[in-house]
């Protein structure tokens, strides 16, 4: 009598480990290492414009994936990222001013980042709600009003001036060189984020988020947690701002407004709040909308509808305006970011033409 062979339907993960495993297939692990192969080709193709914006979406990238660790993660707000990104870019640029040599202060000014986060972290941890926003928010002025007073460190209004990578005798001053540095920290940091929310720490951060009574009562030391997300994430933010000073060779204080911590906030929105992958596809997609509004008014330099609204002139206006009206529209339609609809795409197609 034949026998039919039954080929195994449905998903078969057995233990925890499987199910948080980073790469669930083996084609989704020969794709992101393929993917990051394709982008160490992409300085050989010597468009400095396109290099320019990648090296920006790495960096940002990095600072807004410790971000979402803090409030995607683990459920607390943040409304000073913007100045633990500067931090780290003052501190790895005074660093070097004191003889320490570029590829060091880096990592060097996370650490210090951490440290001064930490500081923040341990009053705001017993905050949630409406008071850590207010107590973030006076970190982000608090930090400010620093960088304009301690000229030892930023130079005061001034800026500080740095130098760039060196390693092996090589410089790393161009884009096309620069771009591997980015590109390697990318790797290694969304890795090890990968891999945090993997663990035990990642899970307990998960659990303050999703019920912090329920966590407590499980035996999860909610201040320590708490204050563990804003060390972490202001590590990365100051790798991020120390790839910033080291790219730009230049760090003012003006930069780390409250402005750019709000963009922040609205990368990890649009990328999907407590997605690794969603971080950077919040950083691609603000890193592209204002090149986007200046094509647009661009394009339509001239017409009948510049001379009527003037975009010419507000063409800064507008990039406020649009990044404003996009957390918007993200938050009406479109919740839990650019992430989950590209799990829902990936769903839809891996079932077709049976996706009902």
């Amino acid at each position: 009598m034949a026998t039919l062979a039954l080929t195994p339907c449905g998903d078969f993960r057995t233990s925890y480990r499987e199910d948080t495993t980073i790469f669930p297939t083996r084609t989704s692990r020969n794709v992101a290492i393929a993917s990051v192969a394709l982008l160490c080709l992409v300085p050989l193709t010597g468009d400095r414009y396109v290099l320019s914006l990648m090296i920006q979406m790495g960096y940002l990238g990095i600072a807004a994936l410790g971000l979402n660790i803090l409030v995607g993660f683990t459920g607390q707000i943040s409304i000073g990222h913007a100045a633990f990104f500067g931090f780290g870019a003052f501190s790895s640029a005074w660093l070097v001013d004191q003889g320490v040599p570029v590829v060091a202060a880096m990592p060097l000014a996370g650490v210090m980042t951490t440290a001064v986060g930490m500081v923040f972290g341990i009053p705001a941890a017993r905050l949630k709600g409406l008071y850590l926003a207010i107590a973030t928010l006076a970190a982000q002025f608090i930090i400010e009003d620093f960088f304009a007073r301690a000229r030892w460190f930023t130079g005061g209004v001034a800026g500080r001036v740095t130098e760039p990578l060196t390693l092996f005798g090589l410089r790393f001053d161009t884009n096309e060189s620069y771009f591997y540095v980015v590109l390697f920290y990318v790797v290694v940091m969304f890795v090890a984020a990968s891999n945090l929310m993997r663990t035990r720490d990642g899970r307990a951060l998960v659990a303050v988020r999703d019920h912090y009574l329920s966590a407590e009562m499980m035996g999860i030391n909610l201040t320590y947690y708490r204050t563990l997300s804003f060390g972490i994430s202001s590590f990365y933010a100051g790798i991020g701002g120390a790839l910033y000073a080291h790219y730009l060779l230049f760090v003012s204080v003006e930069a780390f407004n409250i402005l750019f911590s709000i963009q922040f906030l609205g990368m990890i929105i649009i990328g999907g709040l407590g997605s690794v992958m969603g971080s950077m596809m919040g950083a691609v997609f603000m890193t592209m909308l204002p090149e986007v509004v200046q094509w647009f008014a661009a394009a339509l330099s001239g017409s009948a509808i510049d001379r009527a609204l003037g975009l010419g002139a507000a063409v800064s206006y507008l990039r406020e305006m649009t990044i404003g009206a996009v957390i918007i529209l993200f938050l009406i339609f479109e919740p839990d970011g650019l992430a989950h609809r590209w799990r829902l795409i990936k769903a839809y197609w891996k079932l077709y033409p049976f996706s009902h």
